[in-house]
């Protein structure tokens, strides 16, 4: 067998799945499971391998380890793959059906009553002997990927249900005192808002676009539900030459609304830009604040992108 032959099955663009680590994991928590993964895999450790053996932890350590490692490391990058996995949670949630799945673990998951205590050990236990066997990685693999796939379903429907039932609870008694924190008077609400959007516009109009992006970027963390921001973010995005993202929020504001011209405006400069392919790109831009080598959109597409990655196994 060829070193790589049985290793890359499935889409390794689930960064966490690649590591064994939660997709909830932190910054610190990443870096000492790579640490690990490293020494593991380094030939130092490998005394008693054969040659083929050596080759495939090689293999394993610089096509998808240290790539998913720099993916998750990088704020910039770790930051859009949390969006990503945040609208893929989203988009589970609006299908109303559980996600198909193989592994028994996976389908545990599904049923577990805790989910996050369930996830985090059904994640370390594979984790445990994820590089034991190289010839099974992909297996392994796959099988975190599903419990990710598994665990944004179940926390995106959870967090439906608990973001609703304070609003239930009201209706049915008005009349009851309650210590639950009261949410931001609507004015102070836009007013939040509009100090984002100002900042954003001011960076615009200076055609510094990165750091007019920053100030969407944490609108939209603080207004996940706000269409008008995700337009305008996808515009931004479109003008530093980053179509992958600026698609995906042009996508997002019309869930939310539909009617947003600018978002559809967007979505057609960017199907045009990419001759209408979807893993095209625009043409990146040269204004102050688009780096040509963190604009570049091919960085986000490969693969396949992240949208069919959770659970699936390419044979």
């Amino acid at each position: 067998m060829k070193p790589d032959q049985g290793l890359f099955q499935f889409d390794f663009d689930d960064h966490h799945a690649v590591l064994g680590v939660p997709i909830t994991a932190d910054a610190k928590a990443v870096r000492k499971r790579y640490l690990a993964i490293a020494r593991k895999l380094h030939p130092d450790s490998l005394s008693g391998a054969t040659a083929t053996q050596a080759q495939q932890a090689s293999d394993v350590l610089s096509k998808l380890v240290n790539p998913a490692y720099e993916a998750l490391s990088q704020e910039k990058s770790s930051t859009e793959h949390a969006l990503v996995l945040k609208l893929k949670g989203q988009s589970l949630r609006q299908t109303g059906t559980a996600p198909p799945v193989t592994s028994a673990l996976a389908q545990d998951l599904l049923k577990a009553a805790h989910i996050d205590a369930a996830y985090r050990q059904a994640v370390s236990g594979l984790a445990e002997r994820q590089f034991d066997q190289l010839e099974v990685v992909s297996k392994v693999m796959g099988e975190l990927s599903e419990l990710n796939l598994v665990y944004l379903y179940r926390s995106s429907a959870s967090d439906r249900t608990s973001s609703s039932q304070p609003a239930r609870q009201t209706q049915a008694r008005p009349n009851t005192p309650t210590t639950t924190a009261s949410p931001l008077p609507r004015q102070n609400q836009a007013a939040i808002l509009d100090s984002y959007i100002n900042r954003a516009q001011e960076y615009e109009q200076n055609k510094d676009y990165s750091r007019a992006i920053l100030e969407l970027r944490e609108a939209v963390k603080t207004y996940p539900h706000n269409g008008a921001c995700h337009s305008y973010l996808a515009m931004l995005y479109f003008k530093a030459g980053q179509s992958t993202m600026a698609r995906i929020h042009a996508k997002r504001a019309l869930e939310i609304n539909p009617n947003d011209e600018r978002a559809s405006q967007i979505q057609a400069r960017v199907d045009k830009a990419s001759g209408g392919s979807t893993t095209g790109s625009a043409k990146p831009s040269t204004a102050k604040g688009a780096n040509p080598k963190t604009s570049d959109p091919k960085s986000s597409d490969r693969g396949g992108g992240f949208f069919g990655l959770f659970g699936g196994k390419k044979k």
